[in-house]
């Protein structure tokens, strides 16, 4: 093994088993929402036409309301990637002339058209503004949300707890209970948002725990296990999850309605592994940010930082460096592994992106992948792992790789 991944492994020893005691948490929160719902083999049934009496789907979302503490959740495989979870509730809750605050600054890319661009159905086509504030050093601008607060009435406060393809760091749960508390002692009435992708079994509680109304993420992100083939996911309180399913199917059926012929057995297996495999990705994540930083390239988290979601950025400063870092990756992928990954034109973003994710499901970012636009400061965000054992693999080969 590599002297280097060797340090890092000794060094992080102590965050290790941090994880691993909030992992078992997770678990034992997963196993008694399982038993909770008497999860049976007929739940893992799939159903064809209007999918009536799907029993499999209900308790897939029982389920989930009990890990999240949430009044209902919906789960499903019509829901095709975090984005589109994210829009379903966005789209399901708000109405022509509310107003949206995100306290998180600008969105990710890929969102960004689905609320500013017009022509598109965008937010903006149905007379819904959404306003920005950023964040200062990673931290909520409090007096500038009090402010607008103040002045506006606003229907949705947006979070965004991972940072997209920004360098700002992941927020923890303390700070998204802090800003619940803060936005509801000004404005009780408002709905607290959160975009919850990489961050689920980060911690030892979800953001619906803390405070926020609703919120959303990807089945082939960390809840999903590495295993569900697909879906989405949105959670919280019953009277804004309800409309929300009305916009998934139609406002008259909501969830009553919605096959799945494959059916659902991956998606129990997938939650029921997730917290294991969200701490085999983390532990991943602190292996590269130790050795990086050692290099001195510029990380985040960096050591003894919190960690708040499943990414890794690394500041590799130049374009050819991002190449050569998502090529080592996928060079050590099981699926594959023989491609050379090349910065393209993909839809949603704004620059050219590189991306390696040689994964059993198709752009599952649990699974180990990175990505990153083609532009300053030329920063790549490195996601998941099933194993800590393949982090430890795909760590060589990319120390190898930046020595060439």
């Amino acid at each position: 093994m590599n002297k280097e991944v060797k340090e890092a492994l000794l060094y992080n020893q102590k965050t290790f088993e941090a994880l691993d005691e909030t992992a078992l948490y997770n678990q034992k929160k997963v196993i008694d929402a399982f038993c909770k719902h008497n999860v049976a083999l007929r739940h893992f049934n799939g159903t064809t036409g209007y999918g009536s009496d799907d029993v499999g789907r209900e308790t897939l979302g029982k389920v989930v309301a009990e890990i999240f503490g949430t009044e209902k959740a919906i789960v499903s495989p019509l829901i095709a990637s975090g984005t589109a979870a994210i829009s379903l509730a966005l789209f399901g809750v708000l109405r022509p002339l509310d107003k949206v605050l995100s306290v998180t600054g600008m969105p990710y890319d890929t969102l960004t058209d689905v609320v500013y661009k017009e022509g598109i159905g965008s937010l903006k086509d149905f007379g819904i503004s959404f306003d920005t504030i950023e964040l200062t050093d990673g931290k909520f601008d409090y007096t500038a949300i009090k402010e607008y607060l103040a002045r506006n009435s606003v229907k949705m406060v947006y979070v965004q707890r991972s940072r997209g393809y920004s360098l700002r760091p992941a927020l923890s749960i303390a700070q998204i209970e802090e800003l619940c508390l803060f936005v509801k002692k000004i404005s009780p009435q408002t709905i607290i948002f959160c975009d919850n992708c990489y961050g689920e079994f980060v911690e030892k509680f979800e953001p619906t725990a803390v405070g926020v109304d609703l919120c959303a993420g990807s089945f082939i992100k960390n809840i999903g296990g590495g295993i569900a083939p697909t879906g989405g996911y949105v959670a919280g309180r019953g009277y804004l999850v309800d409309p929300v399913a009305g916009r998934l199917t139609a406002p008259s059926v909501g969830m009553e309605v919605g096959s799945y012929q494959a059916g659902y057995r991956l998606f129990y297996q997938g939650l029921f592994l997730a917290p294991h495999v969200v701490n085999q990705a983390l532990k991943t994540s602190a292996i590269f940010s130790y050795a990086l930083d050692k290099r001195g390239y510029e990380v985040n988290p960096r050591v003894g930082d919190h960690i708040g979601d499943i990414v890794c950025s690394v500041k590799l400063g130049s374009p050819e460096k991002m190449i050569k870092f998502c090529q080592a990756i996928q060079s050590v992928s099981p699926v594959d592994g023989f491609v050379k990954p090349e910065p393209w034109r993909q839809a949603g973003y704004s620059d050219k992106v590189i991306m390696a994710a040689g994964c059993f499901v198709e752009g599952a970012s649990i699974e180990l992948s990175c990505d990153g636009p083609i532009r300053e400061p030329y920063t790549v965000y490195l996601q998941g792992g099933l194993t800590l054992e393949h982090g430890i693999l795909a760590l060589e080969k990319v120390l190898e790789s930046l020595d060439e």
